[in-house]
């Protein structure tokens, strides 16, 4: 475990997560560490930015806190960026696995969507989409309520879902489980 106060942004934006999602799930930290085989106090630690989980106990929490559209409000979610006009897709936003794609979106891709639904985004990034997501702790992102994030995005167009020069708006929102999802849209 890492003590060192000037832990990750990726680590306290971890921590804040789980705090989140451990409230709206009305769990104590004890059953959460319980389930992590880790003390009570280590998930505090977490949740307040004093130590940082392990890399293996980051991908555990990463899997136990993964956005999944399973009540019928998140599901029906799913089904609108389906039907969405544009080039929409929802993601993840910790874990970046791809949730829903809408037609206009998998237009471009090398695969079908049903090849691309449950996998990490993350691979696919462009140089652009890795330095904006470094800036979101900065820009307020995992904050309430955090408003639209817009930049410009180069081309990374030689893989499974190719990514064309333009300009990009992130929206990040709760589903009612708790977990985060970030709506993806190419705007131009």
């Amino acid at each position: 475990m890492n003590d060192s106060p000037l832990l990750s942004c990726d680590a306290r934006q971890l921590g804040r997560s789980l705090r989140q999602w451990r409230t709206l799930r009305r769990l104590k930290q004890g059953a959460v560490g319980a389930e992590l085989g880790v003390s009570q106090t280590t998930v505090s630690r977490w949740e307040s930015g004093l130590a940082a989980p392990s890399l293996d106990e980051q991908q555990t929490l990463r899997r136990l806190m993964a956005a999944r559209l399973d009540s019928a409000a998140d599901f029906e979610l799913g089904r609108l960026v389906e039907r969405a006009p544009g080039a929409v897709h929802l993601i993840c936003d910790l874990s970046h696995r791809l949730l829903a794609m809408s037609r206009g979106r998998e237009h471009h891709c090398r695969l079908p969507r049903s090849e691309l639904i449950g996998r990490a985004l993350w691979c696919y990034a462009t140089p652009e989409i890795v330095a904006q997501e470094a800036q979101l702790d900065a820009l307020g992102w995992y904050e309430p309520a955090p408003g639209a994030v817009e930049f410009d995005t180069g081309a990374s167009v030689e893989q499974d879902m190719p990514i064309q020069p333009s300009r990009m708006r992130w929206v990040r929102f709760q589903l009612s489980d708790g977990s985060f999802v970030r709506l993806t849209e190419t705007i131009s």
